[in-house]
């Protein structure tokens, strides 16, 4: 399933040099700057937007106890300098007091030497459900300039990885359910593919038992605020990448003065209901699909129909490939999206589709298999199991088949090649799920919060560029601050800018606010 926030692409986007229009002064250095001690058990609360809660001294006074990093089923032990440690919070927010359950923290202290420390900064890569325990480590390069003011922190949220990290079905289940056509023709293959998303959403309810009712973005944005209480960290300094920016939009609304210095990167659009975000990202993975062909040398229209009628023909009959399976449909879409996460990754798009058209699956299946988290044993990973948990209990819409159908043509239009899969994602994705959602669309407006940098990449595949203005919109006025960088890729931070990175790291670090709409080419 393509949702509109994949975690691994996010800290891979695509690089190009770029220069930069000139910003104004925020704050000083000294704005944000982080308390030395814990927080007093009578201060602390958990303040929302309708009040304030006082917690239990049992969760905002722990002292986390911090030691080396074990290696994941995921990735090996980071190194020396990282540690370890778990957070207690409540299972259920509405009763802190009650159950609670541990969320796995990473972090590297801040290294000193050009100023002082400032606080922590929390990061979230996206999904939902992507692991930060696991990706921290391998983004700490990119973030280089942050390291010697911030202690970097992340964290598996809850339902994720080492934090109560949810499988729904085995792996056999998995590689059976790729036969399981996802643009379904038949009256049969319709029942086979609803059939397919009720199981999917048995089997997660059996995995996760209660927990699958308290997985929210609300929840995991209350978990981030006792965070930073516990950290010691008077406002929260915070990094988030793709669906880590509607995390960041929810914590700014709940808590509007306790933000810092929050940075959204790859934005994604708060206004659009699911099925919007569904049709958002036709447009988006259309629009890099199209440079893509452009730099190619092909016409972006008689390239795109190319690749459908290479679907449709997949549709009817997989291709085989060298490892003994077949490319279906399904799989060659996802096959196809990878490389429009990153333009460094064209050219093996451009190998993959030429091996399928001569009649060989197998590069366009790899490409499929390291989307899925799919290793050489057949096993995969779960980040699509706990995107999904998430996503439909946030989501309260829930398609039916016939306002999919009728949906059908308009996805098309938006997009040839993945209107189709994403028209039928929009019903298939939380059908039949055993929890209702949360809302419509995220409530992000922080009146009164300091100023939030958002940066929008007019290339980005995942969540199109234009989430970010419209992110700031709804923010407020005052608070969201729009950077934009002319390039490819999902996101833009580290992907060759100096302009983005600059920036970027000058809010950070010294407060200082760019000008809205700056743009950097």
């Amino acid at each position: 399933m393509l949702r509109y926030v994949r975690w691994a692409a996010a800290v891979a986007a695509g690089l190009l040099v770029a220069g930069c229009s000139s910003g104004s002064s925020g704050g000083g250095d000294d704005e944000g700057k982080a308390s030395s001690g814990q927080p007093s058990a009578a201060t602390a609360t958990a303040t929302g937007s309708t009040g304030s809660t006082a917690l239990p001294a049992s969760l905002t006074s722990q002292k986390l106890d911090w030691g080396r990093c074990k290696a994941t089923s995921d990735s090996a032990a980071p190194g020396d300098t990282w540690r370890c440690a778990t957070l207690k919070v409540p299972l259920d927010w509405a009763k802190p007091d009650g159950e609670t359950i541990g969320l796995a923290l990473i972090r590297e202290q801040a290294s000193g030497g050009q100023g002082k420390r400032i606080g922590s900064l929390l990061f979230n890569f996206g999904g939902p459900g992507g692991s930060g325990v696991s990706t921290m480590p391998y983004f700490a390069g990119t973030v280089s300039a942050l390291r010697e003011r911030y202690d970097l922190v992340s964290w598996d949220p809850r339902g994720v990885g080492a934090s109560e990290g949810i499988r729904c079905r085995s792996d056999k289940d998995i590689q059976r359910a790729e036969s399981v056509d996802s643009t379904p023709d038949t009256a049969a293959e319709e029942t086979a593919y609803f059939q397919d998303a009720a199981d999917f959403g048995k089997g997660c309810e059996k995995a996760a038992g209660k927990l699958i009712a308290h997985v929210s973005t609300t929840d995991t944005a209350r978990d981030m605020d006792l965070m930073r209480q516990v950290l010691g960290d008077t406002r929260m300094h915070y990094f988030g990448i793709s669906y880590g920016t509607e995390l960041g939009g929810v914590y700014a609304h709940l808590f509007p003065k306790k933000v810092g210095r929050l940075i959204l990167d790859a934005v994604v659009d708060p206004t659009a209901d699911s099925v919007g975000q569904e049709k958002n990202q036709a447009a988006g993975f259309q629009r890099a699909l199209d440079d893509y062909l452009k730099s190619t040398g092909q016409d972006p229209e008689q390239g795109s129909r190319k690749i459908a009628d290479l679907l449709k023909r997949l549709d009817a009959t997989p291709l085989p490939a060298s490892s003994g399976r077949k490319l279906t449909q399904s799989l060659a879409v996802t096959g196809i999206v990878l490389p429009l996460y990153s333009k460094d990754s064209w050219p093996t798009l451009t190998s993959a589709l030429r091996a399928a058209e001569e009649g060989d699956g197998s590069e366009l299946l790899s490409l499929a298999d390291q989307y899925n988290e799919r290793d050489s044993s057949g096993h995969y990973g779960t980040t699509t199991h706990s995107q999904r948990v998430i996503s439909c209990l946030d989501d309260k819409e829930r398609p039916t088949l016939a306002e999919t159908k009728q949906r059908l043509a308009e996805f098309e239009k938006v997009s040839p090649v993945f209107g189709d899969f994403l028209g039928w994602d929009s019903a298939g994705w939380c059908h039949d799920w055993p929890v209702a959602g949360q809302w419509d669309t995220p409530d992000v407006s922080a009146p009164g919060a300091a100023p939030i940098l958002l940066v929008g990449n007019t290339g980005d595949p995942a969540t199109p560029y234009e989430g970010a203005r419209r992110m700031a919109d709804e923010l407020g006025k005052g608070v969201g601050v729009e950077l934009t960088w002319k390039g490819e890729g999902h996101g833009a931070y580290g992907s060759g800018s100096d302009c983005v990175d600059s920036t970027v790291n000058a809010y950070l670090v010294s407060g200082t606010v760019p000008k809205d709409g700056t743009i950097c080419s």
